[in-house]
């Protein structure tokens, strides 16, 4: 098992390794005391894992029991919070309890956020599902639900107590959601990492899961602790994101995440001017079996992308490669993005 230590206002540790989601309770037991733990999933996650994990609460001492709602993005909604709220409301649960988020992005962003604003804060934990997930959603206290004007519009910063990346897990996975996953790891490698980056280039990256998970949390550590509240450098994070949420928006959310974030980067590295980056981009999308264009137009996508949350007033942030392993934040006029699209967009065409 691998440890990385989370240095933000609340520390905590990930523990990543094999056979850790039936190990939940005796695990959480090391960082709470038995009380009530409120399982928090989606219905496909539920399914699979969720007695499991409240069989290991159970026998671990907790009063554990499982709230569950409809899977898919579109339910990451305020009617699904208010939902978890009012259920764990009925227990009741109290400042001295817990929240367990079990699941990929949606859980985590959903369950975190319950956490954050129930009896004005108690604790959770993270037990990610996806690849996409024990990567990047997982770690850093971002928490949010959707509003119609765009992701992650409502939310707040809550650091979990502990996450339990199980290697097994994310293994078993089927192909789509690794790849949903590898987005993520791409990025973090043309962010800071370039051999890292190469891995993702191979195509048996999928056989250095534990070590991969490790070394991408590892990097988000370096920035959350830097810029725990991402007014700065963390912002690095976002390499990709503002195209990719744009993306993902104007397909009604068809395409995942990481589909978004991997032709997002791509469109950035051209933005930026960087032929061979975004060559290097696109190849290691290809790799791991992610999109490399989409059928939208520059003005359709940059209207998506005036919601961004990232934006200041009239002005948002890009974050542009310079090469693999190094990128830049460069602030722009909301009226730059419909050019940004079109350079970035016709590099991409170019180059396929």
């Amino acid at each position: 098992m691998q440890t990385v230590h989370i240095g933000t206002s609340h520390p905590y540790d990930v523990l990543i390794g094999e056979g850790l989601l039936p190990q939940a309770g005796v695990q959480l037991r090391e960082v709470v005391a038995p009380c009530q733990a409120a399982i928090v999933t989606d219905a496909t996650v539920d399914t699979l894992y969720g007695e499991a994990v409240e069989r290991s609460l159970r026998e671990a001492g907790y009063a554990a029991f499982r709230c569950v709602f409809p899977a898919g993005e579109r339910h990451k909604r305020w009617n699904t919070l208010g939902e978890i709220l009012e259920s764990l409301a009925r227990r009741p649960l109290t400042r001295s309890d817990i929240v367990v988020a079990l699941g990929g992005g949606v859980p985590g962003d959903v369950a975190g956020f319950a956490a954050a604003v129930y009896a004005r804060g108690i604790r959770f934990i993270q037990i990610p599902t996806t690849l996409l997930a024990a990567v990047d959603s997982s770690v850093g206290g971002k928490t949010a639900v959707d509003l119609e004007a765009g992701k992650n519009l409502a939310g707040a910063f809550h650091q979990p107590a502990l996450v339990l990346s199980d290697c097994a897990v994310i293994r078993a996975l089927p192909p789509a959601l690794l790849s949903d996953g590898a987005a993520e790891i791409i990025k973090y490698g043309v962010l800071t990492d370039p051999e890292l980056f190469e891995w993702m280039c191979r195509p048996d990256w999928t056989q250095r899961i534990g070590e991969i998970i490790a070394r991408s949390v590892s990097i988000k550590r370096d920035l959350v602790e830097a810029d725990e509240y991402d007014n700065g450098v963390r912002q690095l994070l976002n390499l990709g994101h503002t195209f990719g949420h744009a993306i993902e928006k104007c397909s009604d959310f068809t395409l995942s995440h990481g589909q978004g974030v991997a032709v997002g980067m791509a469109i950035a590295a051209g933005a930026a001017g960087q032929r061979e980056v975004c060559r290097a981009i696109l190849d290691a999308n290809r790799n791991c079996n992610l999109p490399l264009s989409i059928p939208y137009a520059p003005e359709q996508l940059a209207a998506a992308a005036l919601s961004d949350k990232k934006r200041k007033g009239d002005r948002i942030n890009l974050v542009l490669p310079d090469a693999i392993g190094h990128c830049h934040l460069e602030s722009i006029e909301v009226t730059e993005l419909p050019d940004a699209f079109r350079r970035g967009m016709s590099m991409v065409e170019a180059l396929l």
